[in-house]
């Protein structure tokens, strides 16, 4: 399949059902991390369960709804991007990730979504990308930040987890806006 190298040893490569030891492993390894502001991964607590998680995305994907993509460092899974509301017909999509804490702090969330961005707008024409992320997710919103996304709002209190009803962030940006942003960072690295 493809491994598209990320820098510091690492790449980004397809997340599929039969890496499920594996991503049952990585989950197990950043479970409370991953899980500070969202459920990803919350059924996957043995292998069976694993693999149903992955398989889910799978079919997503082959319905072109969604995509799922894996980072692994060192040659361990570590984390990953995402697509979700995937919709080429009006052109919106939404994205996200999640990391274990032994890898944060690299810019490999970053590098992985500017691919993954790059890939929806370029080889897909998605016209309008989406970030959502709990307003305590500071981390998560600085990525946002970093790809150039303009700060669309906040909506309230949508969304309860963990016993706590947490604001959400919406974070966007828009092909043209990505293209640009796209060329001042190329420009910067020369």
């Amino acid at each position: 399949m493809y491994a598209i190298p990320l820098g510091d040893d690492a790449e980004l490569r397809p997340l599929e059902p039969w890496h499920a030891e594996e991503f049952l492993a990585h989950l197990e390894r950043g479970r409370d991390f991953i899980g500070q502001f969202i459920g990803f991964g919350s059924k996957a607590v043995d292998v069976p369960s694993a693999r149903e998680v992955l398989q889910r995305y799978a079919d997503m994907r082959a319905a072109d709804t969604a995509s799922h993509h894996g980072i692994w460092l060192d040659g361990r899974l570590v984390g990953g991007v995402l697509t979700l509301n995937f919709d080429a017909e009006t052109g919106n999509a939404e994205v996200g990730c999640w990391l274990e804490p032994a890898a944060t702090g690299r810019g490999l969330i970053t590098r992985a979504m500017r691919v993954l961005i790059d890939w929806v707008v370029e080889e897909r024409g998605i016209h309008r990308i989406e970030w959502v992320a709990a307003s305590g997710n500071v981390p998560s919103l600085n990525v946002a930040r970093r790809l150039g996304m303009t700060r669309d709002g906040v909506r309230r209190q949508a969304h309860p987890y963990g016993g706590v009803r947490h604001d959400l962030e919406v974070w966007s940006i828009l092909a043209p806006e990505w293209r640009e942003a796209r060329a001042r960072a190329e420009q910067n690295d020369q």
